[in-house]
């Protein structure tokens, strides 16, 4: 039986909000950004994620890590690795990037998000300009080596299915605004490239 239809787009308004996002980033000292880490699993972004908030805080700057494994548990939980649920993942993601940068803070986004079309919505989204896409290069091979968490062998053995990079296409960044290969660079020499980026771009001091 329905009651009644729900109309949402008739039915809500954009609320304005008078305290500006410039505001809110300018009492933390900082210029609200988001640094997106695309690449394989195995590749490293965790780790770099890990050590790029660690070097912020330091710094008394305010960020928050959006980890692919770790929103999974909660926000998509209900969301599983078909494509389509992949492209739901990332637009999810980028809906809360974009409210935290709104906040004022820096956002660092630490997913495989596979798909250039997905990031290229995520960047629309977020804003151009406040959106740096980080391709984490490392080879399959190489990630197949490190398999931190076994996800590698799981896929090969035909345990997990759509699996980035064995069953399911992995799409490197074509116009990326830092390409670090993990095979050549630790990761503190990552996060020191990253820091660049954040310096010369005014997001810190």
């Amino acid at each position: 039986m329905i009651n009644h239809e729900l109309s949402r787009s008739q039915n809500i308004q954009w609320q304005n909000i008078e305290v500006s996002s410039e505001s809110r980033a300018c009492i933390k000292n900082q210029k609200a950004c988001c640094i997106w880490l695309t690449g394989l699993s195995g590749s490293g972004k965790s780790t770099i994620a890990n050590l790029l908030e660690k070097k912020l805080h330091a710094l008394g700057k305010h960020s928050y890590i959006l980890d692919g494994d770790n929103v999974r548990h909660g926000l998509n939980q209900d969301l599983g690795f078909t494509e389509s649920d992949r492209v739901e993942n990332i637009r999810r993601v980028s809906e809360v990037a974009s409210l935290m940068i709104d906040a004022g803070l820096i956002v660092i986004v630490s997913f495989i998000s596979p798909f250039e079309s997905d990031r290229a919505l995520a960047r629309q989204r977020i804003g151009g300009n406040r959106f740096y896409e980080t391709y984490i290069q490392t080879s399959l091979d190489e990630c197949e080596k490190r398999d931190p968490k076994g996800l590698y062998k799981k896929a090969r053995s035909g345990d997990i299915k759509n699996f980035t990079g064995i069953d399911s296409p992995y799409e490197a960044p074509s116009n990326a605004s830092l390409v670090i290969n993990t095979m050549d660079e630790s990761p503190e020499m990552a996060v020191d490239t990253i820091f660049g980026l954040l310096r010369t771009n005014g997001n810190i001091s």
